[in-house]
Parts: C-alpha cells; structure tokens; sequence
C-alpha cells in the first residue's frame, strides 16, 4: 500500500481541507489498487511569491485500472488562501464519470466548496446506475448556495456548489464528497470495457470537460501572477487538466 501518513501541507491547511484530503485518500485506498502517476519532475512541488506572501503548491498523482490519472493538488498563499483541487480522469476504456472537487478558503473561512460526478456522454447525463446511487444519498442542505460559473455546463445535477455556514455544513460537505466517491469507486471497479466508438465518445467528453475547466480564470490569474503566464498555461494544460 502506498504511504500517505507523511507530513503534508494540509496539516498547515483550513481544517476541512485536511479532513477532505484525508477522506480523499482514505476511499481511494478503501476502494482502489492505487500506483503511482509520474508527474513532470518540477510541477510536484513549487514554491513561489505571491503578493509578497510564499505560495507553496503540492501535488499527488496516483493510477488505477480505471483511472489513469487521480490527482490531488494542495496550495497555500501565505495565511491568506488556503486551496484543495481534486480530478479523477477515467480511462476511456470504461463509461465512467468526471469526479471533481474544489474548496478554496482564506483567513479560517471557506468560501466556495464544489464537488460533482460530472458526465461526459454526448447528452451530457450520468449513467443510469450512478443517478440512482446518487438520488439515494441524503438530500443536502446547505444556506449558502453559489451560482455555477458560465463555462458550468459540464457539471451534473447533483453538483454542489456552496458556501458552508457552519461547521454542521462543513461536515455535510466533507459526508456528500464521501458518498460521491464511494460509488464512483464502487462503479468503477464493476465497469465493463466499452466497445472503440463509445471510447471515442468518452474521449471527446473528457475533453470538453477540460477544455471548459482550463477556462477558470481565477485559477490562471493566480497562477500567472506568481509564475508567469507561459508556466502557468503549460501548469494548467499539463497538471491539472491535461487529456490525452
């Protein structure tokens, strides 16, 4: 098994994003034969500056027989952002979903919170089996939901997209990223080979989904502000939503 008890930036983090990086890891190993995914030599660990505040970006890779990449990135700003963003890219052999996961948080407050098994059919809706899963899970609630960006078709209709109120709502948040892994997991390992075309099409959805993601300007105008824009374009296409 892969170690994953080393010290860790999270440790210095918003302490939901601890305790999300931890479950994160925890199903992956609960559900998943995990081995490494080699990431480019200088992009697992970087420093840099920030308005004048350290910028420190982590970054964990890991491969399955479903998944070709499952990525983890853990970033902080000084005391002032505090950041976890996590993909899971099937592979295109088998029908499954995007997992995607992001909390960005700054001075001990979280301020957005997103989580979501996005679709990559062409008709843009989950499996049949994943929608029934889902419906199952307990209904959320949280006081302060966020409206999705305008790239945000990608998302499913069980995304959630909110900021938590309270430590109850932090905790529903950290249940519902559980429960979405938990059958993504269980899913995957049931899942059949699909026939070339519908890998094809699979493919193609994936792309999109990148392609819709790489359009988050937030993240490239923090990234270009601390490393340039021409590191921050290959960190974006590369790193996190690179597609093959």
């Amino acid at each position: 098994m892969l170690e994953t008890s080393k010290p860790s930036l999270r440790e210095q983090q918003h302490p939901l994003i601890h305790q999300l990086a931890d479950c994160i890891e925890a199903v992956w190993h609960r559900h998943l034969e995990l081995s490494p995914y080699e990431l480019p030599a200088d992009l697992g660990y970087v420093e840099g500056r920030l308005e004048g505040e350290k910028l420190t970006i982590e970054n964990r890779c890991y491969q399955t027989p479903q998944f070709r990449k499952m990525h983890m990135e853990l970033a902080k700003v000084g005391t002032m952002l505090d950041i976890l963003h996590c993909v899971m890219f099937p592979r295109p052999e088998y029908g499954l979903p995007m997992f995607g996961c992001d909390i960005i948080g700054g001075r001990g407050q979280i301020s957005a919170a997103i989580a979501d098994l996005s679709p990559v059919s062409s008709d843009r809706t989950l499996p049949a089996d994943y929608t029934s899963a889902l419906k199952a899970l307990p209904a959320p609630n949280f006081s302060q939901p966020r409206e999705l960006p305008e790239w945000g078709d990608i998302f499913s209709e069980f995304c959630i997209f909110v900021r938590p109120g309270n430590s109850e709502e932090e905790s529903q948040f950290l249940s519902r990223v559980e429960g979405f892994l938990d059958i993504h997991c269980q899913r995957a390992i049931a899942a059949q080979p699909l026939s070339p075309e519908q890998q094809e099409r699979n493919l193609e959805g994936q792309r999109y989904y990148c392609t819709k993601q790489q359009q988050n300007d937030k993240t490239r105008r923090v990234l270009e502000k601390a490393f340039g824009a021409e590191w921050a374009e290959n960190y974006m296409t590369t790193v996190l939503f690179d597609f093959v």
